[in-house]
């Protein structure tokens, strides 16, 4: 498959021109990745990328791509010796800027990453005040942009929520995608973390963000995560399920992490809040379906839903199935039954790409194509 991010061939010029040119081109770079990375009206984006990327980093980044590749091939793109280019690689990758990836045999590969979900999600432990403050700036002052492309996680239903009539396939399903694989990590929750740290947020565990395949190997590596084994990833799984915490896992078959994600801190999900009918942007098979006779109007659901797709009818409840995300956290608490998850149909269906890596090209071609 070729690259839909175009390589850079020209040589990294590291003298002269103002000191801000190699972070202007990384931020054009970023901005061809999958999701993009907004330009701000202040210039943000500028000195957030100066806070995470000296001026050589910055230039060699704006060389990788989504294709992984070794040390020597990068190097002599770009014109570098091969033990220096492998020497920052190697830097740039513990600190959470670029992928690498060590195959059983062969030489460690290197890749480009989005900023989000990538570069941001990447930098947790490094979050200081200061490193804080420059993301809050970004932003606050990102420019706005619809994101017709297709989105980088997608809800999936909790167990629990799952009836054994209701047609389930192995990839929505999260005990199946616990069981098709034998490496994990887990991770503390980006968004979470941020609020706390500035005395917002909730309650919810932190320790929440599972990691799947040569990514758990990556975080583990690089001091972001520790391994689990599938016992301590399906307990997780049930804390999750018990702090109103809605699965959204890679928008893949094959997955390469979920995440645990709650309505007040996670971007994700505050992004569909403010969608118009957060049922059409999501990617989920399932949407919820209620029987008022059912009901007993015990108002467990309005707490657990992180659309506020239920309100409180006093004796009842009423379900906006337009901000339906199909999480199931209202299924799986509801005493009598009143609240289920059902299929959506066919043509509200929506493609599932088999891996990370393909979804990120399918978004490049799609966001190439909006330009």
């Amino acid at each position: 498959m070729s690259d839909p991010i175009k390589e850079e061939t020209s040589n990294p010029d590291n003298s002269g021109g103002s000191s801000e040119e190699p972070y202007h081109r990384l931020a054009e770079h970023l901005d061809r990745l999958p999701g993009g990375f907004a330009p701000s009206r202040t210039g943000a984006h500028i000195r957030l990328l100066q806070r995470l990327f000296t001026p050589e980093e910055a230039e060699l980044a704006t060389h990788l791509t989504l294709k992984q590749e070794n040390a020597a091939t990068i190097a002599e793109r770009v014109k570098l010796p091969a033990p220096k280019a492998g020497k920052l690689l190697d830097e740039m990758a513990m600190k959470g800027l670029i992928l690498s990836v060590q195959p059983e045999k062969g030489p460690t590969l290197y890749q480009a990453i989005p900023w989000v979900i990538g570069i941001y999600e990447l930098q947790v432990n490094n979050l200081n005040e200061t490193l804080v403050e420059a993301l809050n700036e970004y932003w606050s002052t990102a420019e706005s942009r619809e994101k017709p492309w297709k989105p980088q996680l997608r809800t999936i239903p909790i167990g629990q929520s799952i009836e054994p009539t209701l047609e389930v396939l192995p990839y929505e399903q999260v005990e199946k995608l616990i069981e098709a694989n034998d490496t994990f990590a887990v991770a503390p929750c980006i968004c979470r973390t941020i609020e706390q740290k500035q005395g917002r947020g909730c309650d919810a565990p932190i320790e929440t963000c599972l990691i799947f395949g040569e990514f758990a190997d990556f975080y583990v590596k690089t001091g972001l995560g520790r391994y689990i084994d599938k016992t301590e990833m399906k307990k997780i799984i049930a804390e999750a399920n018990e702090a109103n915490l809605v699965l959204n896992p890679t928008n893949s078959k094959r997955v390469s992490a979920i995440c645990c994600c709650c309505g007040c801190c996670c971007g994700v999900l505050k992004g569909l809040q403010h969608a118009p009918k957060p049922a059409e942007a999501v990617v989920s098979s399932f949407v919820a379906e209620y029987d008022s006779e059912a009901c007993v109007g015990c108002g467990v659901c309005l707490d657990r839903c992180q659309m506020q797709a239920i309100s409180d009818e006093g004796d009842k409840v009423s379900l906006n199935p337009d901000r339906c995300i199909g999480c199931g956290l209202c299924v799986s608490t509801c005493p009598t039954g009143a609240l289920s998850l059902v299929r959506k149909p066919e043509r509200a269906q929506k493609e599932i790409p088999a891996t990370l890596y393909d979804t990120w090209y399918k978004i490049t071609e799609e966001m190439s194509q909006k330009k």
